[in-house]
């Protein structure tokens, strides 16, 4: 493969990234709120969620595999797995790092559900909202494609949808914690009763 080759399949992988980690934190939040897609009953959103996470970590770990076969810069190893000892953009390939470890976690984690037992493994779950916004800092600063106007878009276009996502999700939570305490008044009032 050319230098140019692996240069446009490394900005590719990046953007394929962005798109497929956008819906996966968007269906996860669909998943939590119980949601399920048109045509699909609510296993098939959970399937699709695992599905996606594993379909985005391919491409991430393409990705990842680019940078380092780039020969225009020298990203080793050690850089992957370790934020900010890069000589290469210290802080933007550094962020890339901690949302690679902070999503290697989950998967890890996620893998071994079974034994973690749920409070755990969703407690650990809730590092991949942390990782979703490194890794979009992480393409803004690094990326080449940064300030034209289709990754301009793009980015846009994701984090709104994930942005109006979490609002559904903050506003179902908090309308839910509204309606517990009045339930548990109102169990209390009919145990007295």
């Amino acid at each position: 493969m050319t230098g140019e080759t692996l240069w446009y399949a490394n900005r590719a992988t990046g953007a394929v990234c962005l798109v497929l980690f956008t819906a996966v934190v968007l269906l996860g939040i669909g998943v939590r709120l119980r949601g399920r897609l048109p045509g699909l009953p609510r296993f098939g959103t959970v399937t699709l969620h695992r599905t996606l996470s594993l379909s985005a970590t391919a491409f991430l770990a393409l990705h990842i595999a680019l940078a380092v076969l780039d020969g225009y810069v020298n990203i080793t190893l050690t850089d992957v797995l370790v934020p900010f000892v890069s000589a290469y953009r210290p802080l933007w390939l550094g962020l890339g790092t901690v949302a690679l470890d902070l999503m290697l976690a989950v998967l890890v984690t996620s893998l071994l559900r079974e034994r973690l037992g749920h409070r755990a493994w969703r407690a650990l779950h809730w590092l991949a909202y942390a990782a979703w916004p490194v890794a979009l800092v992480h393409g803004i600063g690094i990326g080449t494609d940064t300030g034209t106007d289709w990754m301009t878009w793009l980015t846009v276009s994701c984090v709104a949808a994930v942005v109006a996502a979490a609002g559904v999700r903050v506003a179902h939570s908090a309308r839910a914690a509204r309606r517990t305490p009045a339930a548990v008044l109102r169990t209390a009032e009919g145990a007295r009763s």
